[in-house]
């Protein structure tokens, strides 16, 4: 509940013109919202009697973390917020479900190679373990879903993304892949690794500050689409890693964690065109009916360019 003084006629008149109430012109709708969020932050400087010297810290410490937001969208749990407001929304209107949704996260990049069928992810130059994974895309109904398109990105075995890690080649562990008429797809990679929020930056000490680590578990992203289906933004989280449970982003759902098989047998490893062990996931992805075209799209939130 606001204070008197966040309710006084002076800061009430105050937060109306901070917001645009006492001018034509605007949108209402971010008028509304400018003025409730800048009035939460004056309850909460008056609620904990914040310093000037407070405020002052805590505004240098956003502006030298700009480079992180991305970051702390996930580790304040916004994105799985989100996601828990649309799992609601989805519910409360009875569509159907497919495979869970789950945060994207600030590091994908568009445009990468796209194959038909199967892909290899990788350069070569990681030797990491070969992960080999496939499955099928299908709608509610059981049905294959011909042509869709996975788009898969991951990081390598030090937790490092391409295009965010400037030593590694342009789309390493990044492809799109085409799945054929029975909705089938399949690639090869390595075992990626979790990875931490850069040390030392500001998603790091603001998690220590109230006493929080910035770990994720190893994971695979994934958008998946095809007409007339739903967008799909999911992640598989690799079984065993020692974060599965304590993910820093909240993304981690026991539906998907699939098994990983590690494959030793000679014969598989032959039919598999490899020499060593492998482990091998199997993962289909479910496609609910989209009700709109704007269903089918990717959201429109800023993302970097694709690679020239």
């Amino acid at each position: 509940m606001a204070s008197e003084l966040v309710q006084s006629a002076e800061v009430q008149q105050l937060l109306d013109r901070v917001a645009g109430l006492d001018v034509a012109g605007g949108d209402p709708r971010k008028k509304a919202i400018m003025r409730r969020i800048v009035g939460e932050i004056f309850a909460i400087i008056d609620e904990f009697d914040v310093s000037e010297d407070e405020f002052w810290h805590a505004l240098n410490f956003l502006v030298a973390g700009a480079p992180e937001l991305g970051l702390w969208a996930p580790g304040l749990g916004i994105e799985r917020f989100l996601d828990i407001r649309s799992d609601l929304a989805d519910k409360a209107r009875g569509v159907e479900q497919g495979t869970p949704r789950t945060i994207e996260g600030p590091l994908y990049v568009p445009g990468a190679p796209l194959a038909k069928g199967e892909a290899r992810l990788d350069d070569g130059s990681d030797k990491g373990e070969v992960l080999v994974m496939h499955g099928q895309v299908r709608d509610t109904e059981g049905k294959p879903v011909a042509g869709a398109i996975v788009d898969v990105w991951h990081a390598n075995t030090k937790g490092n993304y391409s295009y965010f890690d400037p030593s590694q080649s342009a789309y390493n562990y990044r492809r799109r892949i085409e799945t054929d008429a029975e909705g089938r797809y399949r690639f090869r990679s390595i075992v990626p690794s979790g990875y931490a929020v850069p040390p030392g930056g500001t998603t790091e000490r603001m998690l220590h500050a109230i006493g929080r680590h910035g770990n994720r578990p190893a994971h695979v992203h994934f958008f998946v689409s095809a007409p007339g289906h739903r967008h799909l933004t999911t992640q598989i989280n690799i079984a065993g890693d020692p974060f599965l449970h304590d993910d820093f982003a909240y993304a981690t759902r026991d539906e998907l964690i699939p098994d990983v098989t590690r494959q030793e047998d000679p014969a598989a490893i032959h039919a598999a065109g490899l020499n060593e062990p492998y482990s091998e996931i199997a993962f289909d992805f479910v496609l609910g009916k989209a009700g709109s075209e704007a269903e089918e799209g990717l959201s429109t939130r800023p993302r970097v360019a694709a690679i020239a």
